[in-house]
């Protein structure tokens, strides 16, 4: 197979991918404004929770081996 006829052929794949890419998001349902909110808040307080525990673990550990090699 010749590289054009492959190239043609790739082309006609594409328009359809990006068909089928189209009908797909318009069969999601999106979320209104409030949901986003929301979601959105529920997010950072799950990262603010995650981060504060990584840093209270991390101090932690910092001190028990500062304490165990005597720094």
């Amino acid at each position: 197979m010749s590289l054009m006829a492959r190239l043609a052929g790739s082309g006609r794949s594409l328009v359809k991918f990006f068909k089928e890419v189209r009908m797909e998001l318009k069969r999601v349902v999106w979320p209104n404004r409030r949901q986003t909110m929301v979601y959105t808040a529920v997010v950072l307080a799950a990262v603010a929770f995650v981060t504060v525990v990584l840093y209270v673990v991390d101090t932690s550990v910092s001190y028990i081996f500062r304490w165990l090699l005597g720094v």
